[in-house]
């Protein structure tokens, strides 16, 4: 029977705890989430939903046009106040 060295030996013992640890990663993470879920009544984000990136939604230029025109108008409002205030 051939010998197997050392360093093989390591390797697969430290590959057999990294997998075990692995488990136990999970396993914890799905604890967690499903502790927090009860706190806080929010759905549990699982670490695949946490890494995608949220999608946005896409506004029309008429749409942009209306947010900045009420935007000018507040600061115009505001700026009246503040000019009314200092005199």
């Amino acid at each position: 029977m051939a010998r197997i060295s050392k360093s093989m030996e390591e390797t697969a013992f430290l590959t057999a705890a990294l997998e075990g640890l692995e488990l136990q990663k999970a396993r914890i993470e799905a604890q967690l989430a499903q502790v927090r879920a009860m706190l806080g009544g929010k759905k549990a984000k699982t670490p695949e939903a946490v890494a995608a990136p949220a999608k946005r939604r896409q506004l029309s230029p008429a749409a942009r046009k209306r947010i900045a025109a009420a935007q000018k108008r507040r600061w115009a409002e505001y700026r009246k106040k503040q000019s009314g205030a200092a005199k």
